[in-house]
């Protein structure tokens, strides 16, 4: 039962499932998905922002990894409404860069694994992977809502743009005193 939800994706070298997140700007999730690992993120991806669609009828715009692009841009403009841009690496990238758009997913990724049972997939069923994961997500959710707020940040955090600030600079001038020539008593007369 459990082998037959299960795959080999050979561009990422994963042996197993994925799995394919929808998350807000805060990292909050919208829409967990558990999929075989075998099919392209594209195929998987329709199933996603369908469910999207239904959950959240008020989405207009989506980003997403480069892997979710070509033909799902257009059929979920035309299907769904939802505009899908894709996020692709910097073209002087070499290596990892943190890309602001894409790093809210990471994040949240990072957050679910923070449970132990969520860092090895021991389920059978795909539906009790999706909701470990979502459970994962509701514990986090609850902490976040009884803890006290945050002061606010005195620096912008690294990945968000620095806000720019609408007052000008100040520019210092500095002026020349005028020097006073003195002629010598000879050169007057």
């Amino acid at each position: 039962m459990g082998q037959d939800t299960r795959g080999f994706d050979g561009g990422k070298l994963i042996n197993g499932r994925k799995r394919h997140l929808a998350v807000d700007m805060r990292g909050m999730p919208l829409a967990v998905m558990v999929t075989p690992a075998a099919p392209h993120d594209s195929i998987p991806a329709r199933d996603q922002l369908f469910r999207l669609r239904l959950t959240h009828p008020e989405l207009t715009a989506a980003w997403a990894d480069s892997a979710y692009g070509g033909t799902l841009v257009d059929w979920s403009h035309t299907f769904l409404g939802i505009t899908l841009k894709t996020v692709p690496r910097r073209k002087d990238q070499d290596g990892f860069a943190v890309l602001a758009k894409r790093w809210r997913v990471e994040r949240a990724i990072s957050w679910i694994m923070r449970a132990r049972r969520n860092v090895r997939d021991y389920e059978r069923l795909i539906s009790h992977s999706e909701a470990h994961i979502t459970w994962t997500f509701i514990t986090l959710m609850t902490r976040r809502l009884t803890r006290p707020p945050r002061p606010p940040r005195a620096a912008p955090h690294p990945v968000e743009p620095a806000a720019t600030s609408t007052k000008p600079k100040l520019i210092r001038l500095r002026t020349l005193q005028p020097r006073t020539v003195r002629l010598a008593p000879a050169a007057l007369s």
